[in-house]
């Protein structure tokens, strides 16, 4: 036997050995096993059950990260988000204490107007919802789309590929329990046709194997960068739904966070025909966003 051999042996028993404590983690009780067909129809009836939405909601906005080297929060808007399908949205955003409009934005889609509340008098914005000139500041290049991509997980269109693969995650349920859960998850991959053969991810559906329901998305860019990131956490019931109370939509490349924390939620109400119409004073001054 060799010196090294013996060496390493004299380590195993114990001599140059050193012990250090790490959290205990166990697996759920229960959890469940489906097929990638039946988790794409589980994803796509959900979202084909949710036709309008109407909610009450307090948002808290952060920017900042690494790239500016701090983190700033805002206070705590109330307000309220509308959504009809397709591509309908309405956001207004009240003033603390005040209760009036601090922000009122509706889009079609296309084409969002917004207008936000000055020091000195309103100011109107329109601008496309794809973001062309981007900002330094990460909150002038939110638009539309990421409420709508965010708050519904959309169902897998008919041109769109998906591909399931097996995780894991660490819950700590319970800060004075000494033990974590270690939940097994599914990851849905929707994958869109690029070009020939070429694959391209659209997005990553997280799903719980213990509740089946999606705790985060991750949605990707043309160049495979996460530019949304939203989570999903507190489901209820609404009706024959569940609906998640608190999402946090992330966008790492812009450094900007939107926690939503649900207050009230209305689901499939016929809306009013002027619902999503915000028409600009005559005469007003209106900056173009691109």
């Amino acid at each position: 036997m060799s010196v090294l051999v013996m060496a390493m042996t004299a380590g195993l028993t114990g001599c140059f050995s050193t012990t250090r404590v790490v959290e205990k983690t166990q697996a759920p009780d229960t959890y469940r096993t489906e097929g990638v067909e039946q988790l794409e129809k589980d994803v796509s009836d959900r979202d084909a059950a949710v036709k309008t939405l109407n909610a009450q909601v307090q948002i808290i906005a952060t920017t900042g990260g690494s790239k500016e080297g701090r983190v700033k929060e805002y206070t705590s808007f109330k307000g309220y988000i509308f959504v009809r399908k397709p591509a309908d949205l309405r956001v207004i955003l009240q003033l603390p204490l005040i209760g009036s409009r601090a922000l009122d934005m509706v889009s079609n889609g296309d084409i969002f107007t917004l207008m936000r509340a000055s020091s000195n008098g309103n100011v109107w914005v329109q601008g496309t919802d794809k973001v062309t000139k981007p900002s330094k500041n990460g909150l002038e290049n939110l638009r539309p789309a990421v409420f709508l991509d965010s708050l519904l997980v959309p169902g897998v269109k008919p041109d769109e590929f998906v591909t399931l693969t097996e995780s894991t995650r660490v819950l700590h349920e319970d800060p004075h329990h000494k033990s974590a859960i270690v939940e097994p998850d599914y990851d849905l991959n929707v994958l869109k046709a690029k070009s020939g053969n070429v694959l391209q991810m659209q997005r990553v559906v997280h799903i719980s194997r213990v509740t089946m329901l999606p705790f985060q998305q991750d949605i990707y860019d043309d160049n495979g960068e996460i530019v949304t990131q939203a989570t999903y956490e507190a489901y209820r019931n609404y009706g024959d739904q569940q609906f998640p109370t608190v999402i946090t939509i992330r966008r790492p490349l812009d450094e900007y966070s939107l926690k939503i924390n649900v207050t009230k939620l209305i689901l499939n109400e016929t809306f009013e025909a002027d619902q999503f119409e915000l028409t600009i004073p005559p005469g007003t001054a209106v900056q173009k966003m691109q």
